[in-house]
């Protein structure tokens, strides 16, 4: 269809309705408050026609799907896991999209999002996949040149590094509410280094730059492998945690459900529905710390 039927077919309509949709501004098309409220709709009766003609033709099964992630979230847990994605569910085409945007289904090409936060997402099927806990992370060198083995008190002399961007949460204690919850003082991580985003927090404490305040789910792996280590202390629960979401009608997308369906398995694999630090966690830190 040529843009000028198109035109046509949305002047026919405005008529119908009696309304204008778009606001024209020297070849510029905005929704008027009318075209913001029809468009939500639009859009899931548009979604219905696009799933049922993919059943009949066969295509639903070879689609790709698009997945909104925070950067972080994808750097540091989708993508390590792509192989096994890969294994788990044969001829699966995902598109990462990372971004620090709330996915706007009904303007944008995404089929499902996985989402840090509270599980309140209006009009969406979420589904609640594992939660969250943060804790100190630094470099092994550098928790033994400042002396943080022997407790917090050496943060007083250490380069501090804050998370103060669009991933960070109010709900994810920052390192003051992290030291008043231990019974610090705040006072003792004043001023350091803010990044934007987690992933950079995780890179910076294994660089030696300073220590963070990880989320654990995010620095797992650094820890696992000696990257990172936490000094002292231990992983502390937050509010929020990690939800997959995505429209009550594309949930009901093979290619879609295939997706969830890893997501849920690898949760459960990881142990991760309520959260409880890795055994060997504490030992891999002692053993650092006697090095």
């Amino acid at each position: 269809m040529t843009p000028a039927a198109i035109g046509q077919q949305i002047r026919l309509l405005e008529d119908h309705l009696g309304q204008a949709l778009f606001q024209r501004n020297r070849g510029e098309l905005l929704l008027t408050s009318a075209g913001q409220t029809l468009m939500p709709g639009l859009t899931e009766a548009f979604d219905v026609v696009v799933e049922s003609v993919a059943r009949i033709s066969g295509d639903e099964e070879d689609a790709p799907i698009k997945v909104s992630v925070a950067p972080s979230f994808a750097s540091k847990w989708l993508i390590p896991r792509l192989d096994a994605l890969r294994d788990a569910v044969p001829g699966l085409e995902v598109l990462v999209d990372a971004s620090t945007r709330l996915a706007d289904f009904a303007g944008e090409d995404v089929d499902c999002v996985i989402r840090y936060g509270s599980g309140a997402y209006s009009g969406l099927v979420a589904e609640r996949l594992f939660s969250e806990a943060v804790l100190p992370v630094c470099s092994p060198e550098f928790a033994r040149t400042h002396g943080l083995y022997r407790g917090p008190e050496g943060l007083r002399d250490a380069p501090i590094l804050h998370e103060d961007g669009p991933e960070r949460d109010p709900s994810c204690p920052d390192w003051k509410g992290w030291l008043r919850s231990n019974g610090l003082s705040g006072r003792l991580v004043e001023g350091g280094i803010r990044l934007s985003q987690s992933s950079l927090v995780l890179d910076a404490a294994a660089a030696g730059k300073g220590i963070g305040l990880g989320k654990f789910r995010l620095a797992e792996p650094d820890l696992a492998t000696g990257r990172l280590v936490s000094p002292f202390g231990s992983p502390q629960p937050v509010e929020f945690s990690y939800y997959f979401a995505t429209t009550p009608h594309k949930a009901k997308l093979a290619t879609v459900e295939r997706f969830h369906d890893w997501l849920k398995a690898e949760a459960r694999r990881l142990g991760a529905l309520d959260f409880t630090p890795p055994a060997a966690l504490p030992a891999r830190i002692a053993i650092v710390a006697a090095e």
